[in-house]
């Protein structure tokens, strides 16, 4: 049982890298917050985005994100739920950059849980996400390593495991810019304009995407 040649794991792992590799809200969301609140809500935010690429495996393993990829209605659902909140967290850190304390989304002000769940709600929100892992998953199955579920979560899970030696870094990256920023209120003040840029252009083009 999962009986996999040298080859096979070394064009996966390319792959995976690849994945966690390449920018969108996951990657955003985590940068975002270690340049802003510091480190450990950084570390935090990746925990939950990598809770919620969990919850797409468990779907792609179970055959349920088949659902998204093949009804428009489920797909649009998810995708407006998405592009709303990506919209929102946009807002937010606008609203932030024009209080005069600059406190609504400081780490001392928003807990740590709750950056952990707005970290899954921005990758489980993500529709592209589940239709990623259905599409990229079964490539890796191999007739007799195994049932087709089984190596499927196997291989969901090593992606995740995979993004765990190169996420960490970049969110430590952008740790030190939280560094940086910290006493430099007209600069924290742009990176917040900046952020809700970021984020309310990634939701605009979440809502434009198509289910194809």
């Amino acid at each position: 049982m999962f009986d996999y040649s040298l080859a096979h794991w070394a064009t996966f792992i390319s792959a995976a890298a690849l994945l966690s590799l390449s920018p969108g809200p996951d990657m955003a969301f985590m940068v975002a917050q270690s340049a802003k609140n510091g480190q450990r809500a950084g570390l935090v935010a990746m925990l939950g985005v990598w809770t919620g690429a969990v919850v797409h495996v468990v779907f792609a393993a179970a055959g349920l994100s088949a659902i998204l990829a093949t009804s428009a209605t489920a797909f649009s659902v998810v995708k407006w739920a998405g592009a709303a909140y990506l919209i929102w967290l946009g807002i937010k850190a606008f609203r932030a950059a024009d209080s005069a304390d600059n406190t609504l989304i400081r780490v001392n002000r928003v807990s740590h849980a709750r950056l952990f769940r707005q970290g899954v709600l921005v990758a489980t929100l993500n529709p592209k996400d589940a239709i990623f892992f259905l599409a990229f998953l079964p490539q890796f199955v191999v007739p007799g390593a195994g049932s087709f579920t089984a190596q499927l979560f196997l291989h969901g899970m090593l992606v995740i495991v995979v993004a765990a030696f190169i996420e960490p870094p970049i969110v430590l990256l952008g740790a030190r810019l939280n560094r940086y920023l910290s006493g430099r209120s007209r600069l924290t003040v742009w990176f917040d304009r900046c952020l809700g840029t970021l984020f309310i252009a990634l939701g605009v083009r979440l809502a434009f995407t198509e289910n194809e």
